[in-house]
């Protein structure tokens, strides 16, 4: 099994590559915070409302099709068969799929 990588390895791994960049000449150009974000002279975005300039819209419910969708969302009920008179055993599965534990229960 391969050992994942720590943060100490990445830390150091990036000082390196900080450390290779300079000696070849390069540069670090110091920005102040919060003019990296924007573009050219542009205004601040920040509590500005952009997203939100239409009013409200108002919504109309219609009954019959809200009922129906209601409907459709409960389970039907079963009638019990011959046989099944009993408690039955019901198997009970986790997240992924795989089967946990079986459980006894009614119909």
């Amino acid at each position: 099994m391969k050992k994942p990588v720590s943060k100490e390895d990445l830390r150091a791994e990036l000082e390196d590559a900080l450390g290779r960049f300079l000696e070849e000449g390069g540069r670090i150009e110091q920005v102040p915070q919060g003019v990296s974000g924007r573009e050219g002279d542009a205004p601040p975005k920040h509590g500005t409302r952009d997203l939100f300039i239409e009013p409200k819209a108002t919504r109309t419910q219609i009954p019959e099709v809200i009922a129906a969708l209601d409907a459709r969302r409960r389970p039907p009920k079963r009638q019990p068969q011959r046989g099944q008179r009993g408690p039955r055993r019901k198997l009970i599965y986790d997240d992924f799929g795989e089967p946990l534990r079986h459980v006894w229960v009614e119909d």
